[in-house]
């Protein structure tokens, strides 16, 4: 029997990519996404697309419950649905505030609330992993405040999750990107992209298939003694 993963913000350029690669790797990837149409283009024996609001904690705890129903259970969570907005402290609008950290953190929250109660019992390590970010440390680089500390609240929720569990081979981990290629690049002007990436020692952006190689390596047998880590990849742009 597969391996069931989720992963959300999974119609987006690197949810398809992690899981493609998932589903290669033989795990059976629900994909959770607003975009519909993203999600019936996935379709396949080893990818089942179910569009979900994800910053609506009720409609989380449905399509959890849906999973159930079908897999009666899941091994692997991919918490990486995320948006970046611009705009400037202390001009940032209260509603924009609030939907930053509902899109990167709270729902994250929430469908760890739910995976962990489904991953009881299941055979071997199971894995959380969250998508994280080079901005919730690195104060050099262009993000914006908000956009930060739903990072850096992703990152502690990840060593919460992992020392809270640990014993119950509930294995959570952190990857936090720099520069890499996917439509969040639209987001901002070409002047500062430039910039952004001419500070990488490669010359060049991180690919979405370098970022679910990290992901599949964790969710592997391989990453099964990696908990409570957050994964820095940034070509050691900021090793000091």
């Amino acid at each position: 029997m597969s391996r069931i993963a989720v992963v959300t913000g999974a119609a987006g350029g690197l949810g398809r990519t992690i899981s493609t690669r998932l589903s290669a790797d033989g795990l059976h990837v629900c994909g959770l996404d607003k975009d519909a149409g993203g999600l019936a283009e996935m379709q396949g024996s080893q990818f089942t697309g179910m569009p979900v609001d994800l910053t609506d904690p009720e409609a989380i705890a449905e399509v959890f419950e849906e999973i159930y129903k079908t897999h009666g259970g899941i091994d692997v969570l991919v918490n990486n649905a995320g948006t970046c907005f611009m705009s400037e402290f202390p001009n940032i609008p209260v509603d924009e505030f609030e939907r930053q950290m509902s899109v990167n953190f709270s729902s994250a929250f929430h469908c760890s609330q739910a995976a962990v109660r489904l991953m009881q019992g299941r055979d071997g390590v199971r894995k959380i992993v969250n998508i994280s970010s080079n901005g919730a440390y690195n104060f050099d680089v262009f993000d914006p405040p908000h956009y930060r500390a739903s990072k850096a609240a992703l990152d502690t929720l990840t060593k919460d999750l992992a020392r809270r569990y640990a014993r119950e081979k509930i294995a959570v981990n952190s990857i936090a990107p720099a520069m890499t290629e996917t439509p969040l690049f639209g987001v901002v002007s070409q002047e500062v992209l430039d910039a952004a990436l001419a500070q990488m020692p490669h010359g060049r952006a991180m690919q979405p298939v370098e970022i679910a190689a990290w992901v599949g390596f964790l969710v592997s047998p391989a990453g099964d003694v990696s908990s409570g880590n957050v994964i820095i990849l940034n070509q050691g742009r900021d090793v000091r």
